[in-house]
């Protein structure tokens, strides 16, 4: 998989400097060339480190889970209709073109989120090699008052932006899925958010893997869009002028949390679609 780790890490230096020349059709197509090309970078590393990765042990599985990728994000566009916290520029004027950057560059987010998750737990392995993560027992089905009141919590957060629309209602869109899916896929007996095991029984490596992946990603996103010619800006009334790259700082505390829901809604769609639990644990 070196050729992978190669390939990859041409794609992005080659495609952000090629953005920065406004060479075409780099800077147009930044976004989905430089994710592309990270996928291939992290998928390498990791299959070099453990022998194992996305797209080398489950390549059906990693094509689920692009496609899948794309419907999800979807949703988020969904409630940016009633937030109205980001808008695009440069798209191409041609319909079919625009549809494929979008498909493109949406198929790149999960797998991005995932493949980052796995590159962190690499180095984290790699910063504490004697400790041993042992994985949890998957917790009982049977729903529990917390959980109860985690569904709740999570469809009044859901529901909020929807019937009190604001610019001010970001934070709800970032939390509401984990506070809904992750005790429905614990119901269900698939995977969950506290169901990773942890080193020593301390910290969960799920959560922490998720996390500090969200917050690379989300700067990753970040810095490619900047300078690109198709690219979103923010609107977000939080903090507004206080900016690295389009987003306001503010802004970077939800990436860890989109990360979480990363994690519930592909555990959910999966469980329902295909059933057990994935070939390819996500974030152990």
């Amino acid at each position: 998989m070196t050729i992978f780790i190669i390939v990859g890490l041409a794609l992005m230096v080659g495609s952000e400097a090629a953005t920065l020349a406004r060479i075409e059709p780099f800077y147009s197509w930044n976004t989905p060339i430089a994710w592309t090309g990270f996928i291939l970078f992290a998928d390498g590393l990791v299959w070099r480190a453990r022998g194992r990765s996305w797209i080398r042990s489950s390549p059906a599985e990693f094509v689920f889970l692009a496609l899948v990728s794309i419907p999800l994000w979807v949703i988020f566009e969904f409630y940016n209709l009633f937030i109205e916290n980001w808008y695009y520029t440069g798209l191409p004027e041609n319909f079919a073109l625009r549809c494929l950057g979008y498909a493109w560059s949406f198929a790149t987010i999960w797998p991005a989120i995932f493949e980052g998750a796995d590159l962190i737990g690499l180095w984290r392995e790699r910063s504490h090699p004697r400790d041993a993560a042992e994985v949890r027992p998957v917790p009982s089905r049977a729903f529990t008052p917390a959980m109860w009141i985690s569904l709740l919590v999570g469809t009044g957060l859901l529901l909020w932006p929807l019937v009190w629309p604001s610019a001010y209602l970001a934070a709800p869109v970032w939390l509401g899925f984990i506070f809904l899916l992750d005790p429905i896929n614990a119901r269900l007996g698939a995977d969950t958010l506290w169901s990773g095991g942890g080193r020593h029984g301390v910290l969960n490596d799920r959560v922490v893997n998720l996390a500090l992946s969200g917050i690379l990603c989300g700067v990753l996103w970040e810095f490619w869009n900047y300078w690109s010619g198709a690219k979103w800006h923010y609107t977000v009334p939080i903090m507004e002028n206080f900016k690295i790259f389009e987003m306001p700082v503010p802004g970077y505390l939800g990436f860890p949390a989109f990360a979480f829901e990363c994690f519930t809604m592909y555990v959910l769609v999966r469980a329902v679609l295909r059933g057990g639990h994935a070939p390819y644990p996500v974030a152990r």
